[in-house]
């Protein structure tokens, strides 16, 4: 069984709504995709899931370590 996963977001992926960087893709029903920053994805994520789209949530990049 393969697995795919989605590209991951990069700093050239701008958010729909504001501008900035985006962290979060919404993959809608009818194929469409939407990008959001982080502020925006928490926004609108819960309503666009409850429509049936897949939202995939790279947020957790904000706070990773540079370090490691």
């Amino acid at each position: 069984m393969t697995t795919l996963t989605a590209p991951a977001l990069n700093a050239a992926d701008r958010c729909d709504r504001c501008g900035a960087q985006a962290y979060v893709k919404a993959t809608l029903p009818g194929g469409g995709e939407l990008l959001f920053c982080g502020h925006h994805g928490r926004q609108f994520a819960p309503t666009l899931e409850a429509q049936g789209a897949e939202v995939h949530d790279e947020t957790t990049r904000l706070t990773e370590d540079s370090d490691s």
